[in-house]
């Protein structure tokens, strides 16, 4: 079930000033500053929205607040702009009335978002579909463009609105948009060419400064630097909160989305550059001959720039700005400008320029979004203009502004009160007239076709002779002098002729809102708003796409010589036309209001929200609501909310509405002077009635909630009981069955021990019978061996003695044996042939057959090693043995050879490419290649040889060249001599009288000696027919060098060179090799 809510449900302060009590400037201003402390920024009259602007973002405008206030009762919900909105598009969609919402308020109380809000929501709530979002993307896109071109930062505001909009937007009869038409009104051209300080011009200058590419800036010849432009103010250049790039960036896809051309942005684009550039162009004085003044360009840089962007000969708009020509019926007459007029033109042209760029802006923008479909629309106009301005100094534009807000005030009161009569007559009400403050005088003041203010200042701009705004003020003097609401202390009242506070230059008009003083100079110029002939002309003669669109009156074949229309007529005609289109539509109206001048949250300044409440006309809109019935309900949602305070409604009444709501206040007994009865509501006169009703409802709600927790309480603690008692009922019967468990498991244990202890008596009782029974046949059994034992002894006794000690010592011997050999077993020592470990023999007695045991374990776990061997293996340990039998004790190097494998080809000189020559000179295979050092006999020094050995041969060669320098076969050897040194010199001793021995015994040195002289050994033995190479090993020795004997002598001692043997030549039959001395 919906429940149901109302604008009275947890109100603060007051939602409807309606329904204030008591009514006062005072309490209204109390009222409004108590929601707005609260975050409750909406506040009501009737249908009115109070807007408050929080100047900070609130979390109740999320799509759920969308949907909240969607297809719900205007008063149903708590004060809403979205309830406006939704009331205003339901009554458009449903009841086929066409709508307007008027927003007004003064700059920076938060039109502009009001407005967004307002369309934003409609958007959300209507049709979807591709082609309807389509329209409403463009609608909603179309804010950004018309922001950043018609909206500026002023102190007042951030983001101010410079013109008035009226957009109407089109639906079809099932609530989808269709598409839109916007209107402007007056937009604030004085503000291109300057600005009050604190201020900034419009937005899009400084968005396409800092936003645009640097290709774009070089394009459109701009420069980023705000300083250089005349028309940019400096003071206000940057904004808080505003990213004038990113919001550039904004205006081009919004610019796309509308369905603006590529070609025309850049167009638009280039007539803002062009207006930059034309703040730059600066005037001197000329004199001319015949002693008149006249002006020319300074530098004429900015100009042709501005005239390349624009398509414009630099010649003719230089001509313009330094000529006036007038035209007569039959004669032109030319003058030229001096540097006032020629800044005056200047302007006048910049102004011209941009807001006739901004009005084709907005007719471009209506193009794209105007619906196509030719049949009856339903329109929804939202407008947000201007509110009332009172500043220290207003001139022509307040004026206008002001005009335009006392006709929305009068047809605001008009259609107000049209709507409460229609109300009432619709209701069978009787309608009572209401006094109230008619402003149509003033109105007729200010538009008076003959004697209003407007009248006279375009009669005082048409008529010849010199016209100044003093002539203006003295012609509103003579006429206006005895209309109560116009004051100047020139005029023929005598009683403002002492009043100081209105300066003669002034007049003051006593508007709706308040007093308001205007400055009347410069009325008439921003009045004619006049563009010289030339300029017009000289911009519809450039090529630009745009330009002659926006001046046609320049187009020299359609010349007007009739003036054209001043811009109050224009903007008088603009607001007539507005004002008829309004009557044609049901008003609903959001009024805005500024809580502060410092732009900052949470500040409610009283003296500034009594100003604009009082210029607004809340008040009077307050007291024309409630002249009659403060109040009024339809019969449903009050006998729905009240039924509570009558037994006989309470809780369903079963009849019609009317009639309960009738039972209801005959019951309450509420004067019948406060209430009336209408066809489909109640009309309530005071609100002192209504918040009675509202306080027993409050009484009445208590005591329901009492009855209600009360009866809640019962059944609460009856479920509360009847759980607990299932729950005790579930808690005994899991009790019982585990008491049972318990007593059960207590009797089968009880009974397991009884019956283990039978079963241990009875098998205690069986094994003592049978432990009796073994030994009743163990006593039989020995006393039977026992006797046959003695049988026996009887029998034997004569053998037994003589033969008992020997085998007795045969069977230990046995045992001994045995165990012995048991023990050996168990104890053999690792199977490595060196391991020499061996279990100690246990008795003397054993000592040979212990290492014979020994010896023939050995040998054969040798056998088992040696038949693990490879052949390859079997002959490096052969020569290992040979070698050892050579030299083992005998000379100190061998034992640093004994870890060194035997490598044999050390050079690889079958793989050597080095040695490819050497390898196909030797034949046979090699056994040994090394490198060795032939000691030379003259001067004991060694010459690098290599050393190859092959099955018959001994071959020395070159070891660079691998040239061969020696061979000797084996045979021819007779012996090799070594030094018991660790040195590695040793001598081949040829045999004599062989072919060999002719060039003498060779002397050589090698790191590898062992492995040379073991495997020369073993060749040699074979190649000798198994006559071994004898080996002497010695540290004195003759060496056969050719003819002579040399002795080589080994000593001990410091080398000179290195760490190895030296060999020194002593004399002719000596060489001395020193050996280092061995640690």
């Amino acid at each position: 079930m919906e429940v149901k809510t109302s604008l009275l449900d947890n109100m603060i302060g007051v939602g409807d000033m309606v329904l204030l009590e008591p009514l006062s400037e005072e309490s209204f201003i109390a009222n409004l500053k108590n929601r707005f402390d609260h975050n409750e920024i909406y506040t009501y009259i009737g249908s009115v929205v109070i807007s408050m602007n929080p100047y900070r973002s609130l979390p109740i405008f999320t799509p759920e607040k969308v949907e909240e206030y969607r297809n719900r009762n205007f008063y149903e919900l708590s004060p809403h702009i979205y309830a406006l909105a939704d009331e205003a598009y339901r009554s458009l969609r449903d009841q086929d009335k066409d709508q307007c919402i008027l927003i007004t308020g003064e700059s920076g109380a938060g039109k502009t978002e009001a407005s967004k809000l307002v369309m934003s929501y409609v958007a959300a709530v209507c049709g979807k579909g591709q082609e309807v979002n389509k329209v409403k993307e463009q609608l909603l896109q179309s804010n950004p463009v018309l922001e950043a071109f018609g909206n500026a930062k002023t102190v007042r505001n951030d983001n101010s609105s410079r013109f008035g909009k009226y957009m109407d937007i089109e639906f079809d009869f099932k609530g989808d948009p269709l598409g839109g038409v916007i209107s402007n009104y007056l937009l604030e051209k004085s503000r291109v060419v300057k600005q009050p300080r604190g201020e900034r011009n419009f937005h899009i200058f400084y968005q396409l400064l800092s936003g645009a590419s640097d290709d774009t800036l070089k394009k459109l010849k701009l420069d980023r630097d705000f300083s250089k432009y005349n028309y940019l103010s400096l003071d206000s250049a940057a904004v808080n909160g505003l990213d004038d790039a990113a919001n550039f960036r904004t205006v081009r896809n919004a610019m796309q989305i509308v369905g603006f051309m590529e070609d025309e942005v850049q167009s638009v684009l280039e007539l803002v550059a062009a207006v930059l550039k034309l703040g730059n162009i600066e005037f001197k004085p000329d004199s001319r001959s015949n002693g008149g003044d006249e002006s020319r360009i300074k530098d004429k840089n900015d100009l042709k720039e501005m005239c390349e962007l624009l398509g414009i000969e630099q010649s003719v708009l230089e001509r313009a700005f330094s000529y006036r020509t007038v035209e007569a019926k039959l004669e032109k007459v030319s003058t030229t400008l001096n540097v006032a007029q020629a800044y005056y033109a200047r302007d006048a042209l910049a102004k011209n320029l941009y807001s006739r760029l901004f009005s084709w802006l907005v007719t471009r923008i209506n193009e794209s979004i105007k619906a196509q479909a030719k049949t009856r629309h339903k329109v929804m106009g939202v407008l947000d203009i201007y509110g009332f301005e009172i500043f220290e100094d207003n001139s022509f534009e307040q004026f206008i502004i002001n005009y335009c807000n006392e006709k929305l005030q009068q047809i605001f009161i008009e259609l107000t009160l049209r709507e409460e009569q229609e109300e009432y007559i619709r209701e069978g009400i009787e309608w009572t007239n209401i006094e109230y403050f008619n402003n149509a005088i003033i109105c007729d003041l200010i538009e008076n076709h003959q004697n209003g203010i407007l009248a006279m200042l375009d009669e005082e701009c048409l008529r010849p002779g010199t016209v100044t705004d003093e002539t203006f003020l003295d012609k509103l003097n003579t006429i206006c002098a005895e209309h109560q609401h116009f004051e100047s202390r020139l005029s023929k009242n005598s009683k403002f002729l002492t009043d100081h506070s209105l300066p003669h230059s002034c007049f003051r008009i006593q508007h709706y809102a308040g007093k308001v003083l205007y400055r009347v100079e410069g009325f008439v110029d921003k009045n004619n708003d006049l563009l010289y002939r030339d300029l017009s002309q000289a911009m519809y003669k450039a090529t630009q796409s745009i330009i002659k669109q926006l001046f046609p009156e320049g187009n020299p074949a359609k010349v007007n010589l009739k003036r054209p229309p001043t811009a109050g007529s224009q903007f008088k005609a603009s607001v007539g036309t507005l004002m008829r289109n309004l009557q044609t539509k049901n008003p609903n109206y959001i009024r805005c209001i500024k809580p502060n001048d410092k732009k900052a949250s949470h500040i409610f300044t009283e003296s500034l929200v009594c100003h604009q409440v009082r210029y607004l006309g809340l008040m009077e809109n307050v007291r024309v609501r409630r002249a009659g019935y403060a109040f009024r309900q339809a019969y449903e949602p009050c006998l729905e909310r009240y039924k509570m305070l009558c037994k006989r409604t309470w809780p369903h009444w079963r009849g019609p509405a009317r009639e309960g709501v009738e039972v209801l206040m005959a019951d309450l007994q509420v004067p019948t002077d406060e209430f009336a009865y209408g066809r489909s509501k109640i009309f309530i006169r005071n609100p002192k009635t209504l918040f009675f009703l509202e306080e027993r409802r409050r009484q009445c709600l208590q005591d329901l909630a009492t009855l209600i927790q009360k009866i809640y309480r019962g059944w609460k603690c009856r479920t509360q009981f009847l759980l607990l008692k299932k729950s005790q009922i579930v808690v005994s019967a899991w009790y019982r069955r585990y008491a049972q468990q318990k007593k059960y498991q207590r009797i089968k244990s009880a009974t397991t021990l009884v019956q283990s202890y039978t079963r241990g008596w009875q098998a205690r009782k069986l094994l003592r019978q049978l432990k009796y029974q073994k030994r009743c046949e163990e006593a039989v059994t020995t006393i039977s061996a026992f006797w046959h034992g003695t049988q026996v002894r009887r029998e034997y006794r004569k053998f037994f003695r003589a033969n008992a000690g020997k085998k007795i010592y045969d069977f230990t011997i046995q045992r001994i044996m045995q165990k012995y050999f048991l023990g050996l077993k168990s104890n053999m020592p690792p199977m490595s042939p060196i391991d020499k470990n061996w279990p100690t023999r246990p008795y003397r007695f054993l000592d040979g057959a212990h290492k014979e045991l020994r010896r023939i374990f050995h040998l054969w776990r040798c056998k088992k090693y040696r038949s693990q061997f490879t052949e390859e293996k079997k002959a490096v340990y052969e020569e290992k043995l040979e070698a050892s039998e050579l030299f083992k004790d005998k000379k100190a190097l061998y034992p640093s050879s004994v870890n060194q494998p035997f490598k044999g080809d050390y050079l690889e000189i079958s793989k050597n490419p080095k040695y490819q020559k050497l390898n196909s000179a030797v034949e046979e295979k090699v056994l040994l290649a090394d490198v060795v050092n032939k000691i030379n006999r003259a001067n004991g020094k060694g010459t690098a040889r290599i050393f190859l050995l092959t099955k018959k041969n001994v071959v020395l060669a070159d070891s660079k060249t691998g040239q061969v320098k020696a061979s000797v076969p084996l045979p021819d050897l007779a012996s090799v001599s070594v030094s018991t040194q660790s040195d590695g010199f040793f001598a081949l001793k040829l045999k004599e009288g062989s072919a060999s021995a002719i060039k003498g015994d060779f002397l050589l040195s090698s790191e590898h000696l062992i492995e040379i002289i073991t495997k020369l050994h073993r060749t040699g033995a074979k190649a000798a027919d198994k006559e071994q190479i004898n080996v002497d090993i010695s540290d004195e020795f003759l060496v056969q060098f050719k003819q002579d004997k040399v002795c080589v002598k080994f000593i001990q001692g410091s080398p000179k060179n290195g760490n190895g043997a030296s060999c020194k030549r002593k004399n002719n039959r000596l060489l001395e090799v020193s050996v280092p001395m061995t640690a």
